[in-house]
């Protein structure tokens, strides 16, 4: 099965429409989704808006890239302390 990516706006839309009463598996059926995947929606961008759901997902990437950066460091370092404390 395709996966489709959702953006923010399409994300925060539909658990608008939920809130305003539609039915989950309607609404699932109706944007071609599954059921988990809504309510992983709703406990991550519950009662946000547009803007505070982008700005989430730019705070998550920047995590992300910033994580990698920490791990190369300490790996780099790691090998640097192997290298200088074997013995010639």
């Amino acid at each position: 099965m395709k996966r489709k990516r959702f953006s923010e706006e399409q994300i925060v839309g539909i658990l608008k429409e939920a809130e305003a009463g539609a039915v989950v598996t309607e609404l699932c059926r109706k944007h071609g989704m599954s059921g988990p995947t809504f309510y992983a929606w709703k406990a991550k961008y519950g009662g946000l808006e547009v803007s505070e759901a982008r700005r989430l997902v730019a705070l998550e990437d920047e995590n992300a890239r910033l994580k990698r950066l920490l791990a190369d460091a300490m790996l780099d370092n790691a090998g640097l302390k192997d290298l200088l404390s074997k013995k010639w």
